[in-house]
């Protein structure tokens, strides 16, 4: 089993660092940057490069950003922001006092920036909540987005990279998953990948060709993990918890999988992470995943994430079996 998925009442001292300030409701989770990583040299670099670009871009309007986590949560220096680049007129109060107004005006900013992104919900590493309660990892993402789409060519640090915990209140007490996350991608294959990517091309502007893609994955798969005993018929949901990938990968690499190194029945968000994690893991040490994926994708039945996935395996098996 992974050394730091621990249950809070055999492991309690590696929660002490984020309790009790982080108050979490039974049946909810929350990702939070481990302190480790607070000192990353290249994290910082990133956040006062983020700060200086929002500074220089707001420097008519007079405003000062000194915190991402204490200037924009309330939405004032994110609303001055897109409307300055992205020309958009939101229909909102510029200030917001209250806590509830805080939050209604952050749901038409972030409501407007997924639509200038084209991003769907599933893709969003951010939420209301998450930029209301100061969550720096939301707060980086949402920024690097919106810096990404309106000034591509803002020189941001590759590889940006932290180690999160994420910590699940559930029937049974407190559970931890640690993963490393990417903040920023390398920018040779991220460049590569949206402008060249073949999946964006299939789903954007060949969607009636989806379908017989999809169908050559499964073929390929069952060929597989038919020899487990399983069948698989739905790419959205059945590669969700990880198990599916773990034994495709195991029967393809020929890796053995001890059932203690992953949950063969996940019963929660968490469990289901921990099982993507081991497989974009394993995808990478095998030198199979040359990009940065989201294991939060995968959970959350992210059709594109997932067919890139399968697509490492199947591109390299194969041509092996033709």
């Amino acid at each position: 089993m992974d050394p730091h998925f621990l249950n809070a009442f055999t492991q309690p001292a590696v929660l002490n660092q984020f309790l009790p300030d982080t108050v979490i409701p039974q049946g909810e989770k929350k990702k939070l940057i481990k302190p480790t990583s607070s000192n990353n040299p290249k994290l910082e670099e990133l956040k006062l490069l983020l700060i200086d670009w929002i500074n220089t871009t707001l420097k008519e309007e007079h405003i000062v950003v000194k915190s991402l986590e204490e200037d924009l949560y309330d939405g004032l220096v994110l609303h001055h922001l897109l409307e300055n680049l992205g020309s958009v007129k939101l229909d909102v109060d510029k200030i917001a006092l209250t806590e509830n107004k805080q939050r209604q005006k952050l749901s038409v900013i972030l409501e407007a920036v997924a639509k200038c992104l084209q991003l769907e919900e599933s893709q969003l590493k951010w939420s209301v909540e998450s930029i209301l309660k100061k969550d720096l990892l939301s707060t980086l993402h949402l920024l690097v987005a919106i810096a990404k789409h309106f000034k591509p060519n803002l020189a941001m640090p590759p590889n940006v990279q932290v180690e999160t915990i994420t910590i699940e209140n559930t029937s049974r007490g407190l559970k931890t998953v640690s993963a490393t996350e990417y903040i920023t991608g390398n920018k040779d294959n991220l460049g590569a990948q949206s402008k060249d990517d073949a999946f964006d091309e299939l789903f954007s502007r060949a969607p009636d060709k989806l379908d017989a893609v999809k169908k050559v994955f499964l073929q390929f798969v069952n060929q597989h993990v038919g020899k487990l005993g399983l069948d698989v018929k739905d790419i959205e949901t059945q590669f969700a918890d990880g198990v599916i990938l773990l034994l495709l990968i195991g029967q393809l690499e020929g890796y053995f999988l001890n059932l203690r190194d992953f949950f063969l029945t996940p019963a929660s968000t968490a469990e289901m992470l921990h099982n993507v994690n081991l497989a974009l893991d394993l995808l990478a040490d095998g030198g199979l995943l040359n990009f940065s994926v989201n294991s939060e994708d995968i959970v959350n039945g992210d059709t594109k994430t997932t067919m890139r996935i399968l697509y490492c395996l199947y591109s390299k098996y194969k041509a092996k079996e033709t």
